[in-house]
Order: C-alpha cells, then structure tokens, then sequence
C-alpha cells in the first residue's frame, strides 16, 4: 500500500502535471467568467422566451378578436340578405375571399341549416347548445369554442351573431367557422417560438381545441388559478400529454371565458435559447483545452523529452560507463544543454577522480602488502634466532619453552604472510590457511621422532584478521599440546577439523595418543586457549577422542561471511 501511495505522489508531482495545475489555477478566473456569462445569457435568453411566449399568447388573441370581430360585422352585414335562391353562393363567394374561415352558415330559429357556403354536420340537438341558447336569449354575439359538432376538418372556433326579423324577433344566427391555425402567428414571427402550437381552453384549463393536442396536458390547473387570482396574461411551464417539460401563456379571448393558449417547449440542451450560452461556454472551455494541450506538447517535446534522456544517460554513468557523452542534447534548449553540460562535466571529474583514487588504493594495497610482508619477515627472523637459541639450550623444559614461543610466532607470521598474498587484504579464507599452518606446525617440531599423519577439513569460510589471530593462536596451542603428550615420541595421527553449523562455528582438533583426563596440563596453554576462546565469545571444551586420544573443541558464533562470488574469489 505505501509503494502504491509512493507512486501516486510521484505521478502527482512530475512536471506536466505541475504545469498543468498552474495553467489551470491561471485560467481558472476565465473559465468562471466565461461559465458566469453563460448562466447569465442563458437567463436572460429563458426571460426572452418567456416574454415572447407571452406576446405571442397576447398576439394571437388579439388577431383572434379581430377576425371574431370581423366575422361579427360580416355576419350582421350579410344577416338580412342571406336567406333566399342565392345564399350558398354568396356565402362560398365571400369565404373564398376571406382566408381563415372554414365555412359560412345561416341557421334558422330552430338551429337547422338555411344556407351554407360548405358542407355543415348534421347536429339534432343544435337549438340545446349553449351558444345557440345565448343568442336565443338576447346575446349578440357568441364564441363556441366546443359548438357540440365538428364545423371543420381541422381544429376551429365558431362565431356567431343573432338574426332578427323585421320585427325583432329571434329568427336564427349567422355562424362563420374559424380555424385555429389561422389564428397561429406565422413560424416567421418574432414572438413565435419554434414548436409552439395554439389552442382553445375554457377558465378551468380544460382544452377544447388545439392544433396538436399532444402539446397540451389534461388539465391546466395553472390557468384556473391565474384566473381566479385577476391576471389577464398568464405564463406558467407544466407538462403536455406526453410528458415533456413545455411553456405555456395564456390570454383571454372572450371576456374570462375563453383563452387563447400556446404551448412551446421548454428550453433544452440544444434548443435555440440555450445554443448562445453554449457557444459562450464552449469558446472558454475550448480555449482551456487548447492552452493545456499546448502546454502539455510544449512540455513534452522541449522538456520531458530531454530529461528523459539526461536520465538515461545519468542511468548509464550509474553502471560506471562514463565514456558515454550526451551528444543528442546539442539540439535541446540552452537550459537543457546547460545541464548535459554539466552532467559531461561531472562524468570526466568522476572518471579523474575514479583514476586517481584507484591509484591511491592501489598505491595503498601494495603498501599494506609490503607492510605485511616486512612484518612476516620479521617475524621469521625472530623464529629464526629463537631456534638456534633452542639449539643451544640443554635443558629440556627450558627447549620446551622456547619451542612454544617459536610455534606461536610462527603462527602470527603466517597470519601476515596469508594477508599479502591473498586477494583481499582484510579477508582470509580459512581452509587453506588451516592446512599451511598444520603444516609449518608439525615441520617445525624439533623433539618429534615419530611420523605423523595428518588430516585437515574445514568448511569453506573468510575470516577477518581480528578473528583469525586468536583462532590460529588456539590451534596452535592445540597442536602443540598433541605434539607433546600424544605424537612426540610414536608419531600417529592428528585431526584439524573447522564446521560451520548456521551461526555457531567449531574448531577440533584430536589425536589418538594416550589422553590427557585432566586437560593438557595445568600451565600457560590452558590458560591461553581459555584466553583466546574467550576472544572470540565461545567456549573450549576437551574430552575424550574417538581415537582414543584428547579432542579439544572450540565452539564460538560464526564470523560473518562474504557472499559465494566474493567467497570464491578470496579462496
């Protein structure tokens, strides 16, 4: 989960997306002005439409009471001359004139037909109509926006006007049928919305006739309610019979009787009261969208690009290849340049450096090699002179004596001599110094008489000098202790054995003499491999060997090791 968080702050903080946030946090300010403009265009735009809904609503009612008007003076004008052999003629005469009018007709005081300028529906119950009753009853004019029949083939309202006879009775009623998309404002007409459609609704909302009822819903409560509250001109927005969000307005046509609806539908997505506001919106988001790509192209062919390569080539100088030059950056911008430069530069000052602390550790390798070997030298100068004083001595412990001191140096400059020549001057691999050291141990036995056998294993392991120092100086005593009590006089067999078992190492080292039940002796080698054992945080322990003679072991933690390809290259 960290290496997962670790990522994503990195993604989060490379270059592009930091020039990315900066040029969003600069054009931030124009893309607020730019959404606020929108929002504000598209109010005014929705206030626009609501008003030009409005007017267009007050408009058609108007062009409707002028036309009923007319019809009413048309109709009082032919009433007293239209009943007779040529009435339908006149009445088709006049109608193919007058555009608007569906049909002309002379009823008589029994609501049938006198006359008509078009077919007219047969309605029996025509002298029941509310209209025709009204004008029965001393109206003068009538609005049937449901007369009880279809007058039309398309949506209509009927006009009509009372006749009288001479004497001022009722005698029937001129009627002309006028059609609703007559009364429709043109699609040209700047207070006509597109989509709107008309129609004809009582003070209840209830729609009577429409040029698309689906444009209307059920019932317009809003109407009924605007009514009641004195308002002549009403705009609400509801729902049609489909669902559909729509803007209605409504304006009386006969008194608070009849109204004049449209119906156009709501602002949307792309409708054309939202397409400026859109465009207003989408310039500053396109503009947005252009700088940051910009930006990013930007960054990425004069930057990105170039850093890339720089890292690439800082990858290779990594691997110590310092003989690779950034050469491709002489094409870069200066700044870049400046850095390839920089990094050349720093790839020759690290290779002169490299040289010359190479030779300065060479330089120091072999001074600490001619060191070591001087030391040994000397070392074996001393093992030299104190072996002819053994010569010279007579007397058998004194000699004894001399010979353990000459075995312990003998064992420090084989220390020194396996530090020179080996591989690392810090490390020695334990296995083969073991051998040399049994070895010079057991030639350099002055009292020996017999032959002896010896047998070395040791697991593989590189020591440090620190460790190796008391560890030989232990095997030393060791050997010595077998030299004295168990191979002096007979020879046999001795054993040098080192195991390393996880992280406890162990040194024995046995015989097949006689034994020694109560430990070599009580004297100086007791106590020094008591010493030495304790250097090294372990423990001495001497019991019985399985060859009859004395095994003394020394268990201690294992040194810590190279890895196996340093570990075989250092033996």
């Amino acid at each position: 989960m960290k290496r997962v968080y670790g990522r994503a702050a990195e993604v989060v903080g490379t270059i592009r997306v930091r020039l990315g946030l900066a040029l969003t946090v600069a054009l931030l300010p124009v893309l607020m002005a730019g959404v606020l403009q929108s929002y504000l265009a598209f109010r005014t735009e929705g206030d626009a439409r609501r008003q030009s809904l409005e007017l267009a609503a007050g408009h058609s009612a108007a062009t409707a009471r002028a036309r009923i008007e007319a019809a009413g003076v048309l109709l009082q004008t032919l009433g007293p001359g239209s009943v007779g052999l040529e009435c339908a003629r006149r009445l088709d005469a006049v109608k193919s004139r007058l555009p608007g009018y569906a049909n002309l007709i002379r009823f008589d005081a029994y609501g049938r037909v006198a006359c008509a300028a078009g077919t007219t529906p047969r309605d029996p119950e025509r002298a029941q109509r509310p209209w025709f009753l009204d004008l029965a009853a001393g109206a003068h004019l009538a609005v049937a926006p449901a007369p009880g029949a279809v007058y039309a083939g398309e949506p209509s309202v009927l006009t009509a006007v009372r006749a009288e006879d001479s004497a001022g009775v009722f005698d029937g009623a001129m009627a002309a049928v006028l059609t609703l998309s007559s009364l429709k404002p043109q699609t040209a007409n700047r207070f006509l919305p597109d989509g709107a459609e008309i129609g004809l609704a009582d003070a209840r909302g209830n729609v009577f006739s429409a040029t698309d009822p689906k444009a209307f819903g059920p019932a317009n409560t809003q109407l009924r309610e605007e009514t009641e509250a004195g308002r002549k001109t009403i705009l609400w927005s509801g729902k049609d019979a489909q669902g559909r969000r729509r803007l209605f307005s409504a304006a009386p046509l006969v008194e608070d009787d009849v109204f004049v609806m449209l119906s156009a539908p709501a602002p949307g997505i792309m409708s054309w009261a939202t397409l400026t506001p859109i465009s207003r919106l989408l310039l500053p988001l396109l503009a947005f969208a252009l700088a940051l790509a910009a930006v990013f192209w930007a960054t990425e062919r004069e930057v990105i690009r170039w850093i890339v390569y720089l890292r690439r080539v800082a990858a290779i100088y990594a691997k110590g290849r310092f003989t690779v030059r950034p050469l491709q950056a002489e094409r870069a911008p200066p700044e870049i340049r400046e850095l390839a430069e920089t990094l050349d530069q720093m790839a020759a000052g690290i290779v002169t450096r490299d040289a010359s602390l190479r030779d300065s550790l060479a330089e120091k390798d072999s001074l600490m090699r001619e060191i070591h070997h001087r030391v040994k030298n000397n070392l074996q100068i001393i093992t030299s002179l104190l072996n002819m004083q053994q010569r010279a001595l007579t007397d058998p412990a004194a000699r004894t004596a001399m010979n353990d001191t000459r075995q312990r140096i003998t064992a420090l400059a084989q220390i020194y001599r396996a530090l020179y020549q080996g591989p690392d001057l810090k490390r020695v691999d334990l296995r083969p110094f073991l051998e040399e050291l049994t070895a010079l141990l057991l030639a350099g036995d002055v009292n020996g008489q017999g032959s002896v056998r010896t047998e070395v294993h040791a697991d593989p392991l590189v020591i440090d000098p620190d460790r190796l120092a008391p560890l030989a100086l232990f095997a030393v005593e060791a050997i010595t202790n077998a030299q004295k009590h168990a191979l002096a006089e007979r020879g046999g067999v001795l054993t040098v054995d080192f195991f390393v078992r996880g992280e406890e190492a162990e040194l024995a080292i046995g015989d097949d003499g006689p034994g020694a039940p109560a430990g070599p002796g009580e004297g100086v080698g007791r106590t020094l491999m008591t010493a030495f054992a304790r250097q090294l945080r372990g423990t001495v322990k001497f019991d019985a060997s399985p060859m009859g003679g004395l095994l003394v072991r020394l268990v201690f933690p294992t040194p810590q090791a190279l890895p196996p390809a340093q570990h075989q290259a250092g033996t």
